[in-house]
């Protein structure tokens, strides 16, 4: 059968396989956020730190991603734990990196008259530096979005949800009935997830960001 047929025969599965692809990567860049800027929080005054916290996530997100999901079988079986771990841990780095980025950017004599007003530590953190960080960390978000979106499709190697059982299985039938369409519906599957979820990123970031700073 050609493409379109194998879609429409398949649309019921194709349509739980992309809900779940796009639940996991959400839910693990929102975990991804939630920790990564909290560790930005705590270490962004402090160079070295900083540096540390970089450097710990960059080393993580140097791991081939087969290998960690390989490691990751061991304690946590197969399935959907080792892939939300994996993503989560990936998704870390540029999240990290920004909101570190994004605080020391924060101009100081903002930070200063925010002072200067009688403003204590916790207030002018809320008030006027993560608002002001916000685009850079946003931008950090969405490209941990990107990666997550992309290994997680990998995450089938350890049975894990998503469009990568169709890529996957596709590849291992090479040559056989609808190995090409397996594949390319899994592959066009990812793509536009992506772009859906980069548009709105883009919504988002208008919607929250201050009006005074927006680009």
């Amino acid at each position: 059968m050609n493409f379109w047929e194998y879609l429409r025969s398949r649309q019921e599965l194709l349509v739980f396989e992309t809900w779940q692809h796009a639940s996991m990567v959400f839910q693990c860049v929102v975990a991804a956020l939630v920790l990564g800027v909290a560790v930005g929080l705590l270490v962004y005054r402090s160079p070295r730190l900083s540096g540390f916290a970089t450097s710990t996530a960059g080393a993580v997100f140097t791991i081939p991603s087969l290998a960690l999901l390989g490691l990751l079988i061991t304690p946590l079986g197969l399935g959907v734990a080792p892939s939300v771990v994996a993503l989560t841990l990936y998704s870390l780095l540029p999240i990290v990196r920004n909101t570190i980025v994004g605080l020391n950017g924060v101009d100081r004599t903002l930070v200063d008259a925010a002072r200067g007003i009688g403003m204590g530590r916790g207030r002018i953190l809320l008030r006027v530096e993560l608002p002001l960080a916000w685009p850079v960390i946003l931008t950090g978000a969405r490209v941990a979005t990107q990666l997550a979106m992309g290994i997680g499709a990998i995450a089938a190697y350890v049975s894990g949800p998503g469009l990568g059982e169709q890529i996957f299985s596709g590849l291992g039938r090479l040559g056989g009935a609808n190995s090409i369409n397996m594949t390319l519906a899994g592959t066009l599957g990812v793509i536009v997830l992506a772009l859906l979820f980069d548009g709105c990123f883009l919504v988002i970031g208008r919607l929250t960001t201050p009006r005074g700073i927006r680009a």
